[in-house]
């Protein structure tokens, strides 16, 4: 449908449009029903999802942080806050809803170029507040695969690294937290040195995929690559450790140190 055709439906200018499909300006959830049905989508799950994500008002937490942070901190935070479930996968690097602020600060204080002072405090600042999403009274399920590598780079040096270590640990007793580790001698495993964050949605049509680059995040969405990345999460599961036995070996990676 032309974006011409769209407006007269809505009874908008033209240029309302593409404003409401960037995301610079709102739509009403009236609206997006409107569209839903003009476009011919017979999905009642999306549609009413959809409506319910435009019905939202006020701002998140995050958006504290506006014109501090690069926008993609905003937007994994976002992300995590309004998924159902969080499925993530690390080789190097501990997942940020699980750091410490020393182990933070120490990860910021390697970027390149360096960040100045005031950079990386907003950084470890928002980092931590991350967290909250753990702490709300419906938290979202969270499932962290995480590769042996990850949990003996000593970030900070080796009494950061334990503290760390017994904050993930704690972490791991919380009942919508399961801990997964995949030690050496497991060997290779498909996107190795990748790191994923897939975060399921009220329905699978929402469902997004974040990955990690040294330019910032990348948020995949398509239903190919959704796929794709489910199967290498449940390969990656099929090769860890159980939990209880991931967290005997986290106490032994603790006590190494």
């Amino acid at each position: 449908m032309s974006t011409e055709s769209a407006a007269g439906l809505l009874g908008v200018p033209r240029t309302n449009v593409p404003n409401m499909e960037s995301g610079r300006s709102g739509i009403s959830a009236e609206r997006v029903r409107v569209l839903a049905g003009n476009y011919g989508c017979t999905d009642k799950a999306l549609v009413d999802a959809l409506a319910a994500m435009a019905g939202e008002r006020g701002k998140g937490w995050w958006e504290a942080y506006r014109g501090m942070l690069p926008t993609g901190f905003l937007d994994i935070a976002e992300m995590e806050w309004h998924a159902k479930r969080l499925r993530t996968a690390l080789t190097v690097h501990l997942p940020g809803l699980l750091q410490t602020e020393a182990h933070a600060r120490a990860l910021f204080g390697q970027v390149f170029p360096r960040l100045s002072d005031a950079e990386i405090e907003a950084r470890v600042a928002q980092r931590l507040d991350r967290a909250k999403v753990l702490d709300r009274a419906d938290p979202p399920e969270v499932d962290v695969i995480v590769h042996e590598a990850a949990l003996r780079m000593q970030f900070g040096g080796p009494e950061v690294l334990r503290r760390q270590l017994l904050h993930i640990l704690d972490m791991s007793e919380r009942d919508n937290l399961r801990l997964l580790v995949i030690p050496f001698r497991h060997g290779g495993f498909p996107g190795a040195g990748q790191s994923v964050i897939y975060a399921e949605a009220v329905v699978p049509q929402l469902d997004v995929v974040e990955l990690d680059s040294s330019h910032g995040p990348e948020f995949i969405d398509s239903e190919m690559q959704l796929k794709k990345y489910r199967g290498q999460l449940e390969q990656l599961k099929r090769l860890t450790l159980g939990p209880e036995a991931s967290r005997d070996f986290i106490c032994e990676v603790t006590h190494q140190l």
